[in-house]
């Protein structure tokens, strides 16, 4: 069930206006919202759900002898057993097969062939990387006693399920969301302008600008990117480059607008990624609830943010292939998250030489650095996209060749409308819905419904799922 579809529209008046039918009988409104979140969930495939139900069932009990017990020891253990079981699920489902592949290369490397033995295929359930993250936040914010309500099984099982971020994020953490969980819902407070601008805008991602650069340029180039000259295929990193960004902040914009609508905060996940002045910059601005939540879950306790250099290098190097490893069972993904390791601690090295204060403080080093960091991050969005490591190969070769033939105009017009949605800060958006809400409540519904019939005219027929539905 895609966002940007009729089937989604029409299940959402229904969660709508049950949730809040039961919002003055509160355990009523969450227990709705749960069932309807499952029933989202199943509209994939039934055969997963009890994947789902079983983890964060798992997570609630462990959150809740977590609480109750006072042994650090036995704290530790419970834990380490919670935490052990998510892992060991998303491993059977996402790792089997890749993690076989490796040993059997591993043996043959040493000299042992086993021939071609058949690899175990598991079918991979839609978005277990994402509630596998929530459910081990909500075990490890109630080990770290950070969780300020009593964790209670319902409100654990929505936590995780929440449908509008149930298949691809933003990641939530237990911390925050559990407290709003416990309040009642006010329908007085509901933030139709918030609403109304994030779900047009990601429609305007995703069906329009996504769509058009997916079909139009990066499909074409990366299944055959010998058959396209240099600037074709220069052209066709840029439009990836921006159709990951619309795709992906699209899926965002339309998550935390229908989360307002049923009365939930849900965090930013972008803040203008492509204004970024260095790796670390980025992930500040991309995919905000991983990048922190990789940084607060993995990367501190690995003692990455107070011992020494070395020490803090090997945690970001780990962290970020582990991260690569995270999007995908791939060696794509695993080179995507150790280039993006290496950029990090170079920069890192950059930074701490002395005598460079006044250089980074100059606004034309500004102007450089964004762009070495755009181009940066282009290239490992080469090994994130491509599908093997040898078709990555392909595409940085074919930039050394020749132009053939001049891309069409409207196409470059299409990257360049999608490049600069992506430069618009979270700071922006606000100020851009403080006016949109000055308006009248009338004018603001006919606004919305008049970009939504354009919407409807100007994007391609039918809807692709969002990239980071596979993860």
């Amino acid at each position: 069930m895609l966002f940007p579809t009729v089937e989604y529209a029409l299940f959402f008046i229904g969660a709508f206006a049950g949730a809040w039918a039961l919002a003055r009988h509160h355990p009523s409104h969450k227990l709705f919202l749960l069932l309807a979140s499952w029933g989202f969930y199943a509209y994939w495939d039934w055969r997963f759900l009890p994947v789902l139900v079983g983890l964060s069932l798992e997570a609630a009990l462990v959150a809740q002898a977590l609480e109750a017990s006072n042994s650090d020891r036995e704290r530790r253990l419970i834990l380490g057993a919670g935490v052990t079981a998510v892992l060991l699920t998303l491993a059977l489902f996402k790792y089997l097969g890749f993690g076989a592949s490796v040993v059997l290369w591993a043996l043959d490397s040493a000299g042992l062939h086993l021939g071609s033995p058949k690899l175990p295929e598991v079918a991979l359930p839609v978005g277990i990387s994402f509630f596998s993250f929530h459910a081990i936040s909500l075990m490890v914010d109630a080990w770290r006693r950070r969780i300020p309500v009593k964790v209670r099984v319902v409100d654990a099982l929505l936590y995780v399920a929440f449908f509008p971020q149930l298949v691809a994020g933003p990641i939530l953490r237990a911390a925050t969301f559990l407290p709003a969980l416990a309040q009642p819902r006010d329908p007085t407070n509901i933030d139709l302008p918030l609403a109304m601008q994030r779900i047009g805008l990601g429609l305007f991602k995703k069906v329009v600008l996504a769509q058009l650069l997916a079909s139009a340029l990066v499909d074409p180039v990366f299944e055959a990117p010998g058959e396209h000259s240099s600037i074709e295929v220069l052209l066709g990193i840029y439009g990836y480059a921006a159709q990951i960004f619309c795709d992906f902040s699209g899926y965002t914009d339309l998550a935390i607008g229908s989360a307002a609508l049923l009365g939930y905060p849900m965090p930013e996940n972008f803040d203008a990624p492509y204004s970024a002045k260095s790796p670390q910059d980025f992930w500040r601005r991309w995919h905000i609830s991983l990048s922190s939540w990789l940084r607060d879950y993995l990367f501190i306790p690995l003692g990455g943010s107070k011992g020494s250099a070395a020490r803090t290098a090997a945690a970001l190097g780990l962290t970020m292939v582990l991260g690569g490893l995270w999007h995908g069972a791939a060696w794509t993904f695993v080179a995507w998250g150790a280039f993006h390791g290496v950029g990090l601690i170079s920069h890192r090295g950059w930074a701490a030489l002395p005598g460079l204060k006044t250089l980074r403080e100059n606004r034309a080093w500004g102007v450089v650095a964004q762009v070495l960091t755009f181009h940066f991050v282009c290239a490992g969005w080469v090994l994130f996209r491509s599908p093997s490591l040898g078709l990555a190969g392909e595409v940085f070769a074919a930039l050394t060749r020749g132009a053939r033939g001049p891309v069409p105009f409207w196409v470059a017009g299409v990257v360049l409308v999608a490049l600069l949605s992506s430069l618009i800060s979270a700071e922006g958006l606000v100020a851009a819905r403080a006016r949109f809400s000055r308006w009248p409540l009338i004018a603001q519904g006919i606004a919305f419904a008049l970009l939504v019939v354009a919407l409807d005219a100007l994007g391609p027929r039918g809807v692709a799922p969002f990239i980071y539905f596979q993860f």
